[in-house]
């Protein structure tokens, strides 16, 4: 009897403590060798965007640091994915890592360059376009992941970070 309440006892809090299937992705750190999960960030709302240095919503980094320093101690994550899809970033990592501290100081999670759109786009992004019925068009656009690692809504690169639009969205979910 013990023996099979401690089975189910365990059973029960490696199903709670599962990782959602979008989040369950694997991505190499900007400028490194270090991998991430996913995963660390449920729990969280999590703001994807699919970034780039030389594109007219550049300007965005500004505002998506400003987000992520208003609301990370409540439990929002701000995470930037470059991408070369829409030849708008640097081919180098060390470039990209380095004009986004310099220029905009941000210091939320970047990874490095991937794919966002089409066959070859990584696997996270086809999850994300999947789950939202929305893939990238273009740099900056945006997608609100809910605590329970569920797409909550996807934000084309129109959408500011700080328009009251996200910015509703982000509170409720926090």
């Amino acid at each position: 009897m013990k023996l099979t309440m401690l089975l189910l006892i365990a059973t029960i809090s490696m199903a709670s403590s599962a990782c959602s299937n979008l989040l369950d992705s694997e991505l190499k750190v900007l400028d490194s060798s270090k991998k991430m999960n996913m995963c660390e960030y449920e729990g969280s709302v999590i703001l994807v965007v699919n970034v780039a240095s030389k594109c007219g919503y550049t300007y965005q980094y500004e505002t998506l640091q400003g987000l992520y320093d208003k609301y990370k101690d409540d439990g929002l994550v701000v995470v930037g994915i470059p991408s070369r899809d829409f030849r708008q970033e640097y081919s180098e990592e060390a470039s990209v890592a380095e004009f986004c501290s310099t220029e905009y100081g941000v210091d939320f999670p970047m990874f490095a360059t991937a794919k966002v759109r089409g066959n070859k786009a990584h696997p996270f992004y086809k999850k994300l376009a999947a789950e939202s019925g929305m893939a990238p068009n273009w740099n900056f656009n945006k997608y609100l992941i809910d605590r329970s690692g569920k797409v909550y809504k996807g934000y084309r690169a129109k959408v500011k970070p700080d328009s009251e639009l996200l910015t509703s969205a982000i509170e409720k979910l926090l």
